[in-house]
């Protein structure tokens, strides 16, 4: 093809070389590509892929594949891959959005995951696994036996041990071509930053090339899918033009170049080359292995020259879809087979500085930075150590990470104080590097050698470095005089803390491996101490301080004059090297310099506990929080302690000079001291914290068992709050599930709530007041629930401390601090203020403590206990000012009698013996206060009958009036009477059952006023809300009409589109409710517009809320007496009425008030009218359009069908405007539809509810319930017509059943079914029509319906012989092919969801945008009443709607569900309602783990699995109309929901 081009290459020579062959050929082929590839992709500024594909395909890439295959690809292809034998990797590079899994008992990481297939065919299924969604970018690690503990491959890709077949020979040669076309056109290239929003690119290129809003949307899609989009093209000045008006509103404007479009060609075509190198490496595995061998080749110059290498380094100068798809070839490629894997991961430890640097220079997100590829490399364990000990990777990765800190103080401390916006920037993005830091840590080594140990030993030197930049960092001085005037800065601190706390301790972990290394860290880190202590005594005087006879000399230090920092970390890092090096003595040991800045940290937490720091604002505030947080305590608050430790155990004397002594002696005021020793002896309480495993003799499990025990004590736990409350490891484990179910129950959770942990009785003894991890508020919600659980078991509210186990050998002397005289002395002095009882001086927690204090020092650990404390607990347990305490005075007391008596047996008799003493007093006690109680009671249920008695023997007539009234009423609210029974029930016709009337009083929730409801009373009125809906549609697509031409007469069958009206039920004078509502009204329009907030309702629509629940409403009900009881007994008011529309003067009664009652009756009547035809048909309101009173009898009517359909009986809702009958007569229509496009229930509701307007006309003498029979029985022929003619007979489809009849059973079991729903609502309509009470099986069988309605059980009898002739004759079957189905119509459900979530996210995955090319959703969200999957929360998917631009969700709501919609949002396992544009609301997922919650946005990971009781919970929200109240109780609620942007999802 290319000798056939104008100028095309010569032939070549007879005669050449295999080099000068492949010179030859190179040159042939670049010279082809020249020529064609501008040829192909510069063809406009419009891109037409599928053109562009099939030529590059035919012209460009076809030749290559003949070269490739030796022959026709089609043929040369399917041979390769039949025999080719497949990598055991998978290598399933995940899309965006894909759902993944990793085992959490297998997996050596939690980066080592599963794609779905994998996970299914492989024995992780069993375990305890965890599911997430990829960000796109990775791959499936099936296969790869350094990713898994056990069980690597899949079913699939199970081992194969086979020879791979022979590698064939080619050779891939990159070429720069230059352009051989003299093309002058450009294109301006606009690229896609993380900077710009949607809103501002759009917004520029509005202005700068002159497009429509639609076109720049399209533009800004493209660039961030893509990363960049031509928006002009033509000659360099027309595209330069356009770049010339970058004028952004921000200070940094747009990345725009023009490039030359031949330039653009060849990179497009690049792109579309490295994809088809990927899809051609699929077809053999030696295809892959070459190409992985020509691109790590070295070229001519030298280091870095090889392809891999050019790539990597020209990264950030690429744009993100060029970077994406050379990202996924490498994986495709490099990263499949561990050879080649080593030797790209050594060309990336030695670029990887460079790397980052250019990462750091980059505003593209890390996803798709190729410095992303570090965790495929460093997370293999023999990748790691190899990179660690030949490519020193772990000292590189420190020292990149701290040279882009660079700002650091004159100490050479880190400061983040003054960072510029770029330095934050770069700060976030520099954090990157201490994950890759961990990633190469995450796996420790089993086996050490001494390059490992040198290496390793030489990247702790670095830590080391780092660590003492921070050593210190941020200093505080305590203000004095005046608030702090700008709060400093500590976020990034503390940021840069949590993000090394894991990193922390697993160098510890690491050194605990090695005994050697230990040692050698031990010692570094010591000698980096120092370095931070040097100098630090200079210039300070030594003082002399003395207390209880001793004397020492030290240096004056105030924490609250001088500056402190809580930042420690090299101290800390030697605490916990401490611990482990426990075995080992080191005479190096200090414990001046090792004690004195953790015990500054920690007297700096206790006088901002004891509120000595105020004026430093809440930044102190906010690090001594998360200085105590499970997010860092590990690495701060615990490793202080074990300082605190290590330094009482070295030396005594050291923590009493400059812990004691220093601050009693500097304490001068006796108040002063209190406070003091208030906060002090909090401390004294971390002496005795022994449950670390190498301080007291537990091991973790014990660790973490305690720590659940505490939390538990506090309340019930979810499994969420309590692994929040854990510490994770490196793994994210928090070991919680090994031990659970030893110490706590799980109680499952109901249709709403979670699922709860609650903390076993027997471990309630292990509960420690004082446990070290309490906060404040902790500490005391902990200490009120186990008193009230003691009192609940009738046990002392004491709560002694539990039994502690035994110190490590190395801690032992630990206890003496607690027998030394000065702590003698300090309980000494706190117990004598007791006594003399000076309430300022001395507080209930000090003395507690102090009683702890007692415990820990008393006969448990050393038996001479000061007999002149003892002496003074037994003044104390007399003291009335200590009641609350007696409980512990006297149980201290019995503990430490006790031991003196038995000090010489063992502890398990001793506590054997207390308990029987405890069991026997508790036991008499209890006795004792139960008879009281009891007696008590008796006395008090003696009087309370008396008193009864005689109120009802003085109130006898009054008592029997109100019982009356109460059956009287009851029968008329619940659906049986207790007086008929349910055979004598009848609703309709000339035997209809008359039921008594009943008084009704109600009370106005307004007024308070209590009214019977009678039509000349006070017009009384219900809060309601209408809506359209389409809950009980059969179709779903049809279109909606005209609604200023639509005639509502007759609804079709499919019922697509109806009216909905419900009520809260809550009444209201209509006087009252007209005041309320013009008050809502005054008040919105008083507030200014750009005052006005976001409200859950829409005034300027008629919505408010009720004023009682708070429900939307949008109109009201009139409250009324049921119409056809009202009629018999008079049908004057019928004629008022008719005379008031006529001539208002001439009806005008005789009481002036009744006129005025009948007015408001009237004017609400209207109301309930007007908004049932303002929402129904969405026009605007018409008293006089004769279409009202249809509408309200279509709402009447299609509400009830929905009550018949859930089968739940709405008795005051609907009850309250069925009397709209008498409103507006009906007018003649003779344009009558198909029998078969009518529904017969809104017919019926129609004829019966206007029979009464041409009854009050004509006295013939027919009586309107004679009336209402003959109706509904020429309703119901008609009905049973329909289900004939569209029943099925057996399996030969439908055909008429009038014609051929297969069988009669068959015909009347098709009849009873299909006509079942119609006899549920007209039974329901007359029974609210005429108040006659419904039996108790009207929901139930056919024979009982047929009987309340006057229907023969045999509907045969309805029909005369010459209705059906007459009926056919008449031609009313215009249309009898139309697909109806009478006898099997089914009330519409919600959605099937699967029961396993992963499938809805696999589901997802696979989903593409309909409106960008085949881009993967970022927001894929599935319509749960249809089942359609959307593009919501994006601009490529908006459509206008009313003018108005809306997402797809919003829009789908009016084509589905008419406003309404119910939505899953499939990435954040989310459920969206949607109500109008303008109201919506999030609600919880019918998706729960195991452990009975929901994971909203699929953080946790657990597997979810569909809890079918609240799918139907939601499923009856939908079918019950509520979706619209559950949004404005969910915004009225949390008004945050009300400022969102709804229409835009």
């Amino acid at each position: 093809e290319s000798a056939t081009a104008p100028g095309g290459p010569p032939s070549p020579p007879p005669s050449l070389t295999l080099g000068s062959a492949q010179l030859f050929l190179s040159h042939i082929l670049t010279l082809h590509l020249a020529y064609y590839v501008p040829k192909i992709y510069c063809r406009g500024p419009n891109p037409a892929p599928q053109r562009e594909d099939m030529l590059a395909q035919h012209v460009l890439l076809g030749p290559m594949e003949w070269y490739l295959c030796g022959e026709d690809p089609a043929f040369g292809f399917p041979k390769l891959e039949q025999a080719n034998k497949p990598s055991h990797l998978c290598g399933r590079v995940f899309k965006v959005g894909e759902p993944t899994y990793s085992c959490r008992d297998c997996a050596v990481d939690p980066t080592c995951v599963l794609c779905m297939e994998c996970f299914l065919g492989s024995i992780h299924r069993e375990h305890r696994y965890r599911m997430t969604t990829s960000g796109g970018g990775g791959f499936c690690d099936c296969g790869d036996t350094e990713a898994w503990k056990e069980g690597p491959y899949c079913q699939k890709h199970e081992l194969n041990t086979s020879e791979t077949a022979e590698e064939e020979v080619i050779t891939i040669e990159a070429s720069c071509f230059k352009t051989l076309t003299k093309s002058d056109t450009y294109y301006c290239m606009l690229f896609n930053d993380e900077v710009h929003t949607y809103e501002q690119v759009i917004y520029t290129l509005q202005k700068a090339v002159n497009c429509t809003q639609k076109e720049a949307i399209g533009f800004a899609t493209t660039v961030d899918r893509d990363g960049r989009r031509s928006v002009r093209y033509g000659d360099f000045q027309y595209c330069d033009q356009a770049k010339s008006r970058n004028t952004s509103r921000q200070t940094k404007p747009l990345k725009v170049q023009v490039m030359h479009s031949s330039i653009v060609a060849h990179q497009s075509f690049g792109l579309k080359l490295l994809t088809w190198l990927g899809s051609v490496i699929g077809y053999s595995d030696g295809l892959r292995r070459i190409l992985c061998q020509v691109g790590l080749q070295e070229g001519p110059d030298g280091e870095n020259s090889s392809l891999v290498d050019k790539l990597m380094l020209y990264d950030s100068k690429l744009w993100k879809g060029a970077r994406n798809v050379y990202h996924q070839l490498f994986m495709s490629s490099l990263l499949m087979d561990l050879k080649y894997k080593k030797l790209f991961a050594i060309r990336f430890a030695r670029n990887y500085r460079q790397l980052q640097r250019d990462y750091m220079e980059d505003d593209h997100e890390r996803a798709v930075s190729v410095a992303a590829l570090s965790v495929q490399l460093f997370t293999v364990p023999t990748l790691a150590r190899m990179l660690i000990t030949e490519e020193n990777l772990m000292t590189t990765i420190i020292k990149t990470f701290m040279d882009h800190l660079r700002h650091r103080d004159i100490q050479g401390r880190f400061q983040f104080e003054r960072y510029t916006a770029l330095q934050a920037f770069k700060f976030r993005r520099v954090q990157s590097l201490i994950v890759d830091l961990k990633y190469v840590l995450i796996s420790k080594p089993t086996e050490w050698s001494d390059d490992l140990r040198h290496k390793f030993l030489e990247g702790f030197d670095a830590f080391l470095e780092l660590l003492k930049c921070m050593q210190g960092m941020d200093p505080i001085t305590r203000q004095v005089g005046q608030h702090i005037e700008m709060e400093p800065e500590w976020e990034a601190a503390f940021t840069l803390q949590m993000k090394l706390t894991l990193v922390i301790s697993m160098m510890q972990d690491w050194c605990a491996l090695d005994e050697k290394v230990l040692i050698e860290a031990y010692k570094k880190c010591l000698t980096v101490l120092m370095q931070c202590h040097s100098g630090f005594t200079d210039g300070e005087q030594p003082i002399v301080l003395s207390m209880c006879g001793h004397s020492v000399e030290t240096i004056r230090y105030c924490v609250s004059q001088e500056k402190v920092s809580i930042h420690l970390p090299v101290s800390r890092l030697l605490a916990g090297l401490h611990v482990l090096l426990s075995k080992t003595e080191v005479s190096e040991l200090s414990p001046p310099m090792l004690i004195e800045h953790p015990l500054r940290c920690l007297v700096l937490c206790a006088q901002v506990h004891a509120g000595m720091w105020r004026r430093n604002g809440f930044s102190l505030v906010n690090q001594i929080y998360y200085y105590h947080n499970v997010k860092c305590r590990r690495e701060m608050f615990d490793k202080d302690i074990v300082m605190l430790q290590v330094t009482i155990c070295t030396s005594l004397y050291i923590l009493q000079k400059r812990f004691i002594l220093q601050s009693l002696s500097l304490s001068c005021k006796r108040k002063q001291m209190f406070k003091t020793l208030k906060k002090r002896l909090y401390f004294i309480f971390f002496t005795g914290e022994r449950f670390s495993p190498g301080i007291g003799q537990v091991n973790a499990t014990d660790e973490i068992k305690r720590e659940i025990i505490h939390q538990l004590s506090i309340r019930p736990m979810a499994h969420s709050e309590l692994v929040k409350a854990l510490p994770e490891d490196e793994n994210r484990e928090t070991g919680m599930e090994s031990v659970i179910e030893e110490v706590a129950c799980f109680k499952k959770p109901g249709l709403t709530g979670r699922g709860l942990y609650e903390l076993k009785p027997e471990c309630a003894r292990n509960f420690n007041l004082y446990f070290y991890h309490f906060s404040r508020a902790e500490q005391s919600k902990a200490e009120e629930a186990q008193r009230k659980l003691k009192r609940q078991n009738r046990e002392d509210t004491a709560l002694p401390p539990p039994a502690l186990p035994p110190f490590c050998p190395l801690f032992a002397s630990l206890v003496n601090i607690l027998q030394s005289d000065v702590m003698l002395c300090i309980m000494g002095t706190i117990l004598q203020w007791a006594v003399e009882h000076n309430g300022y001086a001395w507080s209930e927690s000090m003395l507690q403590r102090v009683f702890l204090v007692i415990f820990f020092s008393g006969p448990g650990e050393a038996p001479n206990n000061s007999p002149s404390i003892l002496a003074m607990l037994e003044t104390l347990q007399n003291a009335p000012h200590l009641e609350v305490h007696k409980d512990m005075i006297r149980w201290i007391l019995k503990v430490n009698l006790c031991y003196i008596t038995a000090k010489k047996h063992e502890r398990k008799i001793f506590e054997n013996f207390l308990n029987i003493l405890s069991r026997d007093k508790d036991k008499a006690e209890r006795k004792r206060k139960a008879e009281i109680a009891r007696l008590r009671r008796e006395k008090i249920m003696a009087q309370m009958s008396e008193m009864q008695r005689h109120f009802i023997n003085e109130n006898k007539e009054l008592f029997q009036q109100t019982l009356e009234e109460l059956d009287t009423s009851t029968s008329g609210v619940h659906e049986n009477s207790p007086v008929i029974s349910d055979a004598k029930l009848t609703a309709l016709g000339p035997e209809q059952t008359r039921v008594a009337e009943h008084r009704q009083v109600v009370m106005c929730i307004l007024c308070q006023e209590e009214q019977e409801v009678k039509v000349d009373s006070r017009a009384m009125v219900l809060a309601a809300f209408i809506q359209r809906s389409t809950v009980l549609s059969k179709n779903r697509n049809k279109i909606t009409p005209d609604p200023e031409k639509y005639d509502p007469l007759f609804m079709h069958p499919d019922l697509s589109c109806g009216t909905h009206t419900g009520s809260c039920g809550h009444i209201m004078h209509a006087h009252c409710w007209q005041r309320y509502f013009d008050a809502v009204q005054a008040k919105e329009q008083r507030r200014q517009q750009r005052l006005r907030v976001h409200t859950s309702y829409d005034v300027e629509n008629g919505e408010f809320l009720c004023p009682l629940c708070e429900c939307l409403s949008n109109t009201v009900i009139p409250l009324l007496p049921p119409p056809r009881v009202l009629f018999n007994r008079s049908v004057c008011f019928l004629n008022v009425l008719n005379k008031c529309q006529e001539n208002p003067k001439q009806a005008t009664p005789k009481n002036p008030f009744q006129n005025e009652i009948m007015n408001y009756i009237k004017e609400m009547l209207t109301t309930f009218g007007t908004a049932t035809y303002k929402v129904g048909l969405k026009v605007h309101p018409n008293e006089e359009d004769p279409r009202v009173p249809i509408m309200c009898w279509g709402s009447c009517a299609y509400t009830i069908q929905t009550i018949g359909i859930i089968l739940f009986i709405y008795t005051c809702s609907i009850t309250k405007f069925i009397f709209l009958s008498a409103l507006v007569p009906n007018e003649k229509n003779g344009n009558l539809p198909c029998i078969l496009d009518i529904d017969m229930f809104h017919l019926l509701v129609s004829l019966v509810l206007s029979f009464p307007a041409i009854h009050c006309q004509d006295f013939s003498g027919v009586s309107l319930g004679t009336g209402d029979l003959h109706l509904f029985h020429l309703v119901t022929m008609a009905h049973i017509i329909q289900i004939l003619l569209t029943s099925s007979t057996g399996n030969e489809g439908k055909s008429a059943a009038l014609k051929e009849i297969s069988s009669g059973w068959h015909l009347w079991r098709n009849l009873k079914a299909g006509i079942m729903p119609f006899l549920r609502c007209s039974a329901l309509f007359f029974h609210y029509l005429n108040g006659v009470p419904a039996p108790s099986e009207i929901q139930g069988t056919f024979e009982h319906l047929c009987s309340y309605l006057s229907l023969p059980n045999n509907l045969t009898c309805l029909f005369q012989e010459n209705i059906v002739g007459l009926c056919l004759s008449l031609n009313i079957i215009k249309n009898p092919a139309q697909d109806h189905n009478y006898s099997h119509r089914k009330s519409n459900k919600l959605i099937d969801l699967p029961d396993d979530y992963s499938c809805l996210i696999n589901q997802a995955s696979n989903f593409s945008c309909p409106k960008s090319g085949g881009d993967k959703s970022r927001a894929p969200t599935l319509c749960l009443v249809c089942g359609t999957m959307l593009c919501s929360q994006s601009y490529c998917c908006q459509t206008e709607l009313e003018g108005e631009d809306v997402g797809a969700c919003t829009a789908h709501t009016y084509t589905c569900g008419s406003g309404v919609g119910i939505f899953l949002r499939v990435r954040e396992c989310q459920v969206l309602f949607l109500a109008g544009k303008t109201k919506g609301c999030f609600y919880p997922p019918p998706y729960l783990d195991d452990y009975g919650e929901t994971d909203q946005g699929l953080r946790r990971g657990n597997p979810l699995h569909l809890c079918k009781e609240r799918f139907k919970k939601i499923q009856k929200l939908w079918q019950q109309h509520s979706i619209t109240e559950e949004i404005g109780h969910a915004q009225e609620a949390n008004q945050t929901l009300v400022g969102i942007d709804w229409q835009h999802l």
